[in-house]
C-alpha cells in the first residue's frame, strides 16, 4: 500500500492536479489515518522539492500572493481544531464540493468547448486559501478549496502545475511545526518515510514527464474529471467513517 501512495502521489506531484489526495486513504487501508498522515509528510517536502524545480520558471505570482497567506490562516486554524473538527464531516464536505464543482465544470465545457477564463475576486481567493490550509492540515486533502478559485482561471497548463507545486510546498513546510508537536514524527514513521524515498522521486519524475506529453487542451478535462473521481471517493470515504 505504501508504494502505491507514494507513487500516486508523486505523479500529482509531477503535474496530475488532485490525485495525491488519494495518497493518504490509500495508505490509511494498512496503517492508522494519522500515522499514515505522518509518514506521507516527509515525502511530500521531497516531491514538492522536485516539483518546484521542474516547473520553476512557470507560475503565477497573484495566486500565489492571495492563496498562501489564505493558506497558512486556515492551517494554524486546522491544528487549533482539529479535535473539534471530525474528519468525516469534513471528507464528506470536501466530496460533495468536489463532485458538484467538478460537474460543472465538466458540463460547461463538454464536447471540447473552452470556457472563458473566470477572474472570481481576490477575498474569495483568500477564503479558499483558507478553506485549503484547514483541510490541508487535517487530512492532506487541500486541493479542492484551492481549485475552486485557482482552476476556473484556466492558468496554462504549466504554470497552473508550477502554481500549486510552490501553495503546496509552502503549506507542507508550515504543517511540519504542528505534526511535530503532536509527535508525529517518530523513529518507526521516519523509517518508513526513508524505505518509501525512492519511490517517491521516481514518481514524481514520472509525472513531469507524462504531464508534459499531454496536450494543453486536454490537461484541464483530465484534471475536471480526477476531481469528480476523489470527490466522489471523499464522500465515500466519510459515509463508511
Amino acid at each position: 500500500m505504501g508504494f502505491l501512495s507514494i507513487f500516486i502521489i508523486g505523479l500529482a506531484k509531477g503535474g496530475f492536479t488532485g490525485l495525491g489526495m488519494l495518497g493518504t486513504p490509500i495508505l490509511a487501508l494498512a496503517v492508522p489515518p494519522v500515522q499514515a498522515a505522518a509518514i506521507i509528510l516527509p515525502l511530500l517536502l521531497v516531491q514538492d522539492a522536485v516539483g518546484v524545480w521542474a516547473f520553476r520558471k512557470s507560475w503565477d505570482a497573484h495566486v500565489l500572493k492571495i492563496m498562501i497567506p489564505g493558506a497558512i490562516v486556515g492551517i494554524a486554524i486546522g491544528w487549533a481544531f482539529a479535535a473539534v473538527l471530525p474528519d468525516r464531516w469534513v471528507l464528506g464536505a470536501l466530496g460533495v464540493m468536489s463532485v458538484c464543482f467538478a460537474s460543472h465544470r465538466l458540463w460547461i465545457e463538454r464536447g471540447g468547448r473552452a470556457a472563458p477564463a473566470q477572474m472570481w475576486p481576490d477575498w474569495a481567493g483568500f477564503l479558499c486559501g483558507i478553506g485549503s490550509g484547514i483541510t490541508s492540515q487535517i487530512a492532506h486533502a487541500g486541493q479542492p478549496p484551492y481549485a475552486l478559485w485557482v482552476m476556473p482561471r484556466r492558468l496554462p497548463r504549466d504554470v497552473l502545475v508550477g502554481t500549486t507545486s510552490i501553495q503546496f510546498a509552502v503549506m507542507n513546510w508550515v504543517k511540519v511545526p504542528a505534526y511535530a508537536g503532536l509527535g508525529a514524527f517518530t523513529t518507526a514513521n521516519l523509517i518508513a518515510s526513508a524505505a518509501l524515498l525512492p519511490i517517491a522521486i521516481i514518481s514524481t519524475l514520472a509525472g513531469v514527464k507524462l504531464v508534459r506529453r499531454v496536450k494543453p487542451e486536454s490537461f484541464y478535462l483530465i484534471a475536471y474529471t480526477l476531481l469528480l473521481l476523489i470527490g466522489i471517493l471523499l464522500i465515500r470515504n466519510a459515509l463508511v467513517a
